[in-house]
């Protein structure tokens, strides 16, 4: 099992995109997959169209029993290969800016209940660095911090690599992926510099390849559908880069079995 939080400190570039877009891979290529959704916007449950009755990931971390975690695990009409912890706007009482060991451990112990155990957990982060963000990083085993090509959203991902760096000091299993840069427009100055300036400061931990701005992805989330069920030349290319990203995180879970 391998577990990977999607982050950003700066909201609006795309987090649950990418997200989503690795959860709509993961399905097509056959994992078992389970989508946490940590952010009180609930836009991830929305667009895997898990309703907002019964349970949820603030009931979890509340008292992350067996039973209630399993309880709340629902299945996605996206696939059956597709579980969902779903998410709660009452998830934002669980964002203590000052948390305790005991209570940054929950979301680790809830998901080391999850049966039966998923190939692959993908936790959508809020975009605040709180107990939510900070507990998804306890539990995981890679980061993936997404940004765009902006003034902003450059600053932003300085700070989540310096959150990411800061967390593996006691929890030495987490490593950063790298940095996903979402909503590329070639041959815009400002993105072209931008991009460059992203290349400079975080070297090969830019990741390949960068996703460009497509109407594809807007469509497929307004109608809840995984982008590689959207029937568009768009959608087709996104597709594949997202493909692209999951082969690259899968490959670093072999990496990690042999460490």
């Amino acid at each position: 099992m391998l577990v990977a939080s999607v982050l950003s400190l700066k909201g609006g570039v795309g987090k649950t995109t990418v997200t989503l877009g690795l959860a709509s891979a993961a399905i097509h290529a056959g994992l078992n997959t389970l989508l946490v959704d940590l952010d009180p916007q609930m836009n991830a449950t929305t667009t895997v169209e898990i309703d907002d009755g019964g349970t949820n990931i603030a009931d979890v971390l509340a008292n992350p029993r067996r039973a209630i975690v399993n309880e709340t695990v629902r299945v996605s009409p996206w696939s059956p290969h597709l579980r969902v912890l779903a998410g709660s706007e009452d998830t934002e009482a669980h964002n203590n800016p000052d948390p305790t060991a005991k209570q940054l451990a929950r979301l680790t112990t809830a998901l080391s209940k999850v049966d039966p155990v998923p190939d692959l957990i993908l936790i959508d982060c809020p975009p605040s660095l709180g107990q939510l963000t900070r507990s998804a990083l306890v539990a995981s085993d890679r980061a993936v911090l997404v940004t765009e090509p902006s003034l902003y959203a450059v600053t932003g991902v300085q700070r989540a690599l310096e959150a990411v760096q800061k967390e593996r000091l006691t929890h030495r299993h987490l490593q950063p992926l790298g940095v996903v840069v979402n909503r590329v427009r070639p041959r815009m100055t400002e993105h072209d510099y931008r991009l460059a300036e992203l290349k400079d400061l975080f070297g090969p931990l830019v990741l390949n390849p960068q996703l460009p701005d497509r109407a594809a992805i807007q469509q497929a989330q307004g109608a809840a559908v995984p982008i590689h069920q959207w029937p568009t030349a768009g959608a087709r290319e996104m597709a594949v880069m997202f493909d692209a990203l999951l082969d690259r995180l899968m490959r670093s879970a072999k990496h990690k079995s042999r460490a």
